[in-house]
This record gives C-alpha cells, structure tokens and sequence, in this order.
C-alpha cells in the first residue's frame, strides 16, 4: 500500500507541476485535492482538501494535496496520510 501510495503523490506532483503557472492566474492560495493526475476540487484549507479525500477516496485512501504557490509546491498528501491516524 505504501508503493501505492507514493506513487500516486509522485504522479499527482508532476501533473500539479506541469499546470501551476495557469493555476496561479485563477488559484492562488487555494489547495488542490489530486487524485489520478487530476484536479478534483479547490478548497480554502488544507484541512478541508483532506477531510473531502478522506470522504471521496475512503476506500484507498489515495489522495494529494497541492497548494497553489509560487514557491516550490509542498507535498501534503503524504504529510495527511503519514497523520491520517492522528488528527490534522
């Protein structure tokens, strides 16, 4: 599961990557829940971003979470499921 895990991050990270300079025209400061390559949703917090992808993916749990920064972006949806058993 772990493999499974990193390679969704991994995956979802470079397609996150390969959109943020239109992204940040339209969602800057806004967190992406990814899953698949893909964008599901944007969300305020990134506590809201990891509540909906607990809820929508409850079954593999295989989410990310982007926020949408000029800075390098940071990986939070390894950080949610190394916390999913503690509280966020």
């Amino acid at each position: 599961m772990a493999n499974a895990i990193h390679e969704e991050v991994d995956q979802n990270y470079r397609a996150f990557q390969a959109h943020l300079p239109q992204l940040l025209a339209t969602h800057r400061g806004k967190f992406a829940l990814m899953r698949e390559s893909t964008i599901v949703e944007f969300f305020d917090t990134a506590r809201d971003a990891y509540v909906a992808g607990r809820k929508l993916f409850a079954t593999d749990q295989l989410f990310s979470i982007q926020e949408v920064v000029d800075a390098t972006p940071i990986n939070l949806g390894f950080l949610s499921y190394a916390t999913s058993r503690g509280k966020v």
